[in-house]
This record gives structure tokens, C-alpha cells and sequence, in this order.
């Protein structure tokens, strides 16, 4: 974990693409996207399958390694309406039932607008954002707030690293501005963006570890 102040708040920067707020017990994600792969499959597109299961996995790992006490999605929870299938909806259910101890708060995004809000009998609270939590603004797509710094998702960001012999690779990243920080997609597939940092901006690569990447590269450099 890689602790940096956002506001007034220090938080662990994880690197499982997550962040933790200790003050507050609480585990934030963005970008679940349950149900792409079933999405993908309804229309005759190949797609892995156990993504659901896999994710859940990790999420449940994160929260019984840190203690956590609440789960904070900053949206598309859901990918679709034809996600919502009969299998994403029970391996969900199985998951908030061992985890029925956990609060959820979902802050919707573009993707739950369309798939509609989680089941009521899991339990997850849904508002819209901004939603204001101490110093810390909880929203989907990313912007700022006078109110406080803004956590999101949305673009799901990967930087861009050059490494030996001028090869490059993509890694999600963290893209930390002074206002506003853009979590990584928490989802396996979900796909990522090519992030174009200002100069003033951080950003931490997530792999096995979290470390702060001083030469990333906008895509059209290359």
C-alpha cells in the first residue's frame, strides 16, 4: 500500500486497484461492471466467463485483510440491463449474504442509469453524486468540487511507462490531481484509457505494489 494525502484525508493507495480510507474503515472501488461478460455473451460476443466470481474474490480478500467495515463503489456497479442475468444475480446474492455485515454505498454512474439499481435485498445504498463524506467527494465521472476532494471512476486509466530499449507498456494507474482523483477500473475486463497527465499531476502505477511513475507517456508520443 502507498499512503498519500487527497484533501485533508490520507488514504492507502492499494494495488488491487482500490483504495483505503482508514479513518472511515472503508474500502472505495469504482468500476465493478458485473454482468459485461453475460452482456457480451447475449449479444454473440465471446467473453470469459467467471469474471463475477473472480472480482467478488478479490473484493472479499481486500475486506477481510484490512477489516474493513464498508464498501464504497463509485459507480457502474452493473455493466447493463442484459447483464443482469440469472447467474450474475446469484453469485452476487451468495457474496452479499457471507458479506450481509458489510454497508454498501453505490454512487450510480452512466452504466447503473441504464441497468437500474442492485436488487433491494442486497442491502447497498444508491444515491446520486456528488456525495459529500468529510473532505472527500464521492462521484462517477470525474470533476471538481469546491466542497472537497473528489474521488471517481469512469476513465478507467492506465499510464503509459517506457522501460529498457525504449519499450513501453500500459498499467492501470491511479491519476491523483490536486482536486480530483481517478481510481483504476476494479473490474478484470473492463478495458483502460491511456491517461494524458498535466504536469502537475501524480500517478501511481498499481501491479504487485503501488509506485509513483515518473515518466508517463500520453499515446501519441509514441
Amino acid at each position: 500500500m502507498l499512503a498519500v494525502v487527497l484533501g485533508t484525508e490520507r488514504v492507502e493507495l492499494l494495488p488491487e486497484r482500490a483504495v483505503w480510507w482508514e479513518g472511515r474503515s472503508t474500502l472505495l472501488i469504482a468500476d465493478l461492471h458485473l454482468g459485461k461478460t453475460a452482456t457480451f455473451r447475449a449479444r454473440g460476443i465471446p467473453a470469459p466467463e467467471g469474471t463475477t466470481r473472480h472480482d467478488l474474490l478479490r473484493l472479499s480478500r481486500l475486506i477481510e485483510r484490512l477489516a474493513a467495515r464498508r464498501v464504497v463503489i463509485l459507480g457502474d456497479m452493473i455493466h447493463s440491463a442484459a447483464g443482469r442475468s440469472e447467474d450474475v444475480l446469484r453469485v452476487f446474492s451468495e457474496w452479499r449474504a457471507e458479506a450481509r455485515d458489510i454497508r454498501m454505498l453505490l454512487v450510480r454512474g452512466n452504466h447503473d442509469r441504464h441497468a437500474g439499481d442492485p436488487p433491494r435485498e442486497w442491502g447497498i445504498e444508491c444515491v446520486d453524486g456528488p456525495h459529500i463524506d468529510g473532505s472527500l467527494v464521492f462521484r462517477h465521472e470525474p470533476g471538481e468540487d469546491s466542497r472537497g476532494h473528489v474521488l471517481c471512476g469512469h476513465v478507467h486509466p492506465a499510464a503509459r511507462l517506457v522501460g529498457r530499449g525504449d519499450a513501453t507498456m500500459r498499467v492501470p494507474c491511479f491519476w491523483v490531481g490536486k482536486r480530483c482523483t481517478i481510481l483504476p477500473a476494479f473490474g478484470s475486463f473492463t478495458g483502460a484509457k491511456t491517461i494524458h497527465p498535466r504536469d502537475d499531476d501524480r500517478v501511481f502505477a498499481a501491479g504487485e505494489s503501488v509506485i509513483e511513475v515518473k515518466h508517463a507517456l500520453p499515446s501519441s508520443t509514441r
